[in-house]
């Protein structure tokens, strides 16, 4: 592939699977090269191939999951800040196109080929990319079991309507948490919920992408039954939330007696010390004109 060259990864078997030959057509007659993945594995290497080729304009079209994976191979290459990556979303919850204001296929295709380009943060955990969120706990072992339909729905709040089924069976989490290098939390609580895109208090949803911080909420029990209602209705966690504690950093580290699950951006993995960081305006993405960058 020349240097310079676009590129577009398709996952065929996202969302409804009826998008492939549509996305090809499109994407290729607006000069994009398309390669379709096989397996998860399949587009991490695809992401490390356009990392390595010098491709310009990387357009991911699946759901979150495969832009994580794209995005995981192409920052094992050391390339994040060669590539310009966008989003044509034909997942199920779509959190990241939804965030940055684009409205579906048709939109995703205009944008990644004529899009505004914006130097957004990306969150860093053992090495591992992350743009959506990252979620230790409760939300993280719910999210195996969290029905697609659901997540379609309610978004990243799907976890509140699994997890509280789920909740008599789950211990909690004995942690320690500290932000920029300061003790925030000692105790037990059911999840930590760290947003990049993705903000889990106050209506909206979206967080600011480019001020080199995450919006964490820790949330020491399920909340009561007005406010699962109310986060559901807005696809957060409400300020002011009896046991949920909100803030904001560069920097968290979260550490437990025993190893935990985490979810970073749907990818499951365990720790019993995990750092995440940001690196501020590290990713340039495509992004429509709902995008807010100072939300």
């Amino acid at each position: 592939m020349q240097v310079g060259s676009r590129q577009c990864v398709l996952n065929p078997q996202s969302g409804t699977a009826d998008h492939a030959d549509y996305v090809r057509r499109l994407m290729g007659a607006r000069g994009f090269a398309v390669d379709e993945t096989e397996s998860k594995a399949h587009a991490i290497e695809l992401g490390r191939e356009a990392g390595r080729d010098g491709v310009s304009t990387l357009a991911v079209c699946g759901g979150d999951g495969t832009v994580n994976d794209v995005l995981r191979g192409v920052y094992e290459v050391g390339a994040v800040e060669e590539i310009t990556l966008a989003v044509v979303p034909t997942g199920t919850a779509n959190l990241l196109a939804g965030t940055v204001g684009i409205r579906g296929v048709d939109h995703g295709i205009e944008v990644a080929d004529t899009g505004s380009v914006r130097g957004v943060d990306l969150g860093v955990a053992a090495d591992h990319p992350f743009v959506v969120s990252a979620i230790a706990g409760l939300p993280a072992d719910a999210s195996t079991a969290t029905s697609d339909a659901l997540k379609e729905r309610f978004g990243t709040l799907a976890f509140l309507l699994s997890g509280a089924r789920e909740t008599l069976a789950f211990d909690g989490l004995d942690i320690h948490v500290s932000t920029d290098g300061e003790t925030v939390f000692d105790g037990s609580a059911l999840s930590v919920l760290v947003g990049n895109a993705r903000k889990f208090v106050e209506e909206g949803g979206q967080a600011a992408m480019e001020d080199g911080r995450f919006d964490v909420a820790v949330v020491e029990e399920m909340p009561p039954p007005t406010a699962v209602a109310e986060a559901v209705a807005h696809r957060l966690l409400a300020r002011g939330t009896e046991g949920v504690t909100h803030l904001r950093a560069g920097s968290v580290t979260i550490e437990s007696a025993e190893p935990i699950t985490f979810s970073l951006d749907g990818e499951l993995k365990r720790h019993d010390r995990l750092s995440l960081c940001v690196r501020p305006g590290a990713l340039d993405l495509r992004v429509g004109k709902g995008y807010e960058p100072t939300p």
